[in-house]
């Protein structure tokens, strides 16, 4: 009997192990890719201000990428972690409208960004009347990455133990008290990993904010503007064909911008993490 214990524990460590070698294997191979592709083609004159027909310049997008993640994160950020806390909190348990409300979450999670795109097309460019502009493509945004906000919150709010909220009510504080100053410090780390996937999630979009913010080369302004971010300039040139090695270095500095973000991210929740 022992021996067969032994031999399937050591199944699935090979199992394990073979899935673990194979999720590392293609990130290198994706990562690879992208370096050797794009790295020989990163130039001075892709950081210009100016974009136009001779010299695709990729600052533009990255300027809108930084605003467009920002204002989406204000406008989904309050929301989602309110909406977490009312959850978690206060809702009553087996309360049949929060029951609801975590399925429509769930069930928004899974909905395609194109779908998100045509929704917001409808509504926010056409019957708001905002037009292809960044606080619609923000909108849009920011109603894509609230289920992912809301389930990361509520989750990171329950694993604070009850006993911090006992010891709490025990010296007297209040429930909003009790919520801001002791649960939701110590949830602050697994709510800010929520937020490190949305923010991923917005970076990388590109068919939601195609048919709402738009593909024009621009410094944005104003919010009612049109602007592309950095997936939507890589769309924009390798549709055209005619700058692909542009589109490769665009990669590149993509994806360092990703990982920039999620360092930044992750030494912020472990300095919050460690003063909570």
């Amino acid at each position: 009997m022992r021996g067969k214990i032994k031999v399937s524990e050591r199944f699935m460590a090979s199992i394990t192990w073979a899935a673990a070698g194979i999720t590392l294997c293609a990130l290198l191979f994706l990562v690879g890719f992208i370096l050797v592709k794009g790295i020989p083609h990163l130039k001075p004159s892709l950081f210009s201000l100016t974009y136009n027909s001779e010299n695709v310049s990729l600052m533009p997008a990255l300027i809108s990428t930084v605003i467009m993640t920002l204002m989406a994160l204000i406008i989904a950020v309050p929301l989602g972690v309110f909406s977490a806390i009312y959850l978690t909190e206060y809702a009553r348990r087996g309360n049949k409208a929060v029951g609801l409300v975590r399925v429509t979450t769930e069930t928004l999670s899974g909905i395609p960004s194109i779908v998100y795109g045509l929704f917001g097309l409808l509504f926010f460019v056409t019957a708001l009347g905002w037009g292809f502009s960044m606080l619609a493509g923000a909108f849009t945004l920011s109603i894509m990455i609230l289920p992912l906000i809301i389930r990361s919150s509520e989750e990171a709010l329950k694993a604070v133990p009850d006993t911090y909220r006992e010891g709490a009510f025990g010296l007297g504080a209040g429930k909003l008290r009790t919520v801001f100053r002791i649960v939701l410090p110590s949830a602050m780390p697994g709510i800010l990993a929520g937020i490190i996937l949305a923010v991923g999630r917005i970076v990388g979009e590109t068919a939601a904010l195609i048919y709402t913010a738009g593909t024009v080369a621009q410094i944005p302004v104003s919010p009612m503007q049109s602007a592309r971010t950095l997936s939507v300039h890589m769309y924009a040139l390798s549709r055209e064909g005619l700058h692909m090695d542009e589109g490769y270095a665009t990669a590149v500095v993509l994806l360092l911008v990703v990982v920039l973000i999620n360092a930044v991210s992750a030494r912020i929740a472990k300095r919050i993490g460690g003063k909570a």
